[in-house]
């Protein structure tokens, strides 16, 4: 067996203090830099040119068993016969039911948003005009007068901003609830919105931190809420198609070839092909 050291834990120790010294004092990485150095070229002697070993005696009485050989054979499964070696997830949901669960989640978002304006602002504009300032940065320096009104060229761009990522997001929200546990619309409906709202507001902190000290984080988090849950909902209510990843390579390629095809699978398609 490999004799033991003591190196790797001088080498390790050394290691520590190089990264302490980072944040209290130069010498203390010095005094970690001389150890790391020390521990490296000792425990490289110990195993350069020849490894030092130990002997350990064997005890015959302790010896294990032989394991006797046995001459029968092992049926063995073709990949996709009884879901061997089956592709997780075998189903999946449409990118239609994406695009459909992204614009009602979308939508109840904008419901939301609306109801924050007119609650807390008076005016459905101002999450409107808030929303466009992600792309329009000039936004984020208007008065707050100046976002309860309603402008043409923000309302477009905010429109046509909020359309394209609810449906962006619903597509991928189809893509990835197959792969969530039980009672995956509720942990995508609420864990994702609140990584991504977390995500939003670090990131615009450094973008435009005229625009995020603006925006009502508290509700920001409700309306993304509203879009994980509804839109969540809705997909995972969508039928599920199956995926072809969890088909066998000839069902894959549209081959009519009996041999390679699990029974099941070639039955199956040949009941497609009789179909008028």
């Amino acid at each position: 067996m490999p004799a033991p050291s003591y190196w790797p834990l001088v080498l390790a120790f050394g290691l520590g203090f190089i990264f302490a010294g980072l944040v209290t004092q130069l010498s203390v990485s010095i005094v970690g830099a001389v150890l790391f150095l020390r521990g490296a070229v000792g425990w490289w002697r110990e195993v350069i040119p020849r490894e030092k070993c130990v002997a350990i005696p064997i005890d015959p009485a302790r010896r294990p068993a032989p394991i006797p050989a046995e001459a029968k054979s092992v049926v063995r499964l073709r990949a996709g016969e009884q879901r061997h070696r089956a592709s997780v997830p075998e189903k999946i949901h449409p990118y239609s039911a994406g695009i459909f669960g992204g614009i009602v989640g979308g939508a109840v978002m904008a419901v939301l948003a609306c109801l924050y304006g007119i609650v807390a602002q008076h005016s459905i504009w101002y999450p409107v005009n808030l929303l466009a300032g992600v792309i329009l940065p000039d936004i984020g320096l208007e008065s707050v007068e100046q976002l309860r009104v309603f402008q043409g060229a923000a309302f477009a761009t905010a429109l046509a901003g909020h359309a394209v990522i609810s449906i962006l997001v619903g597509i991928i929200y189809a893509a990835i609830l197959p792969m969530f546990p039980k009672y995956a619309p509720v942990w995508a409906g609420i864990l994702m919105p609140v990584f991504w709202s977390g995500l939003i507001a670090s990131t615009l902190d450094v973008v435009n931190p005229a625009l995020n000290a603006r925006i009502n984080w508290p509700w920001f988090i409700v309306c993304q809420l509203g879009y994980g849950l509804f839109g969540g909902y809705v997909i995972a209510r969508s039928t599920q198609i199956d995926s072809m990843r969890s088909w066998d390579f000839a069902s894959r390629a549209f081959v009519h070839a009996p041999g390679l095809r699990p029974p099941d699978a070639a039955q199956g398609q040949d009941e497609q092909d009789r179909k008028p």
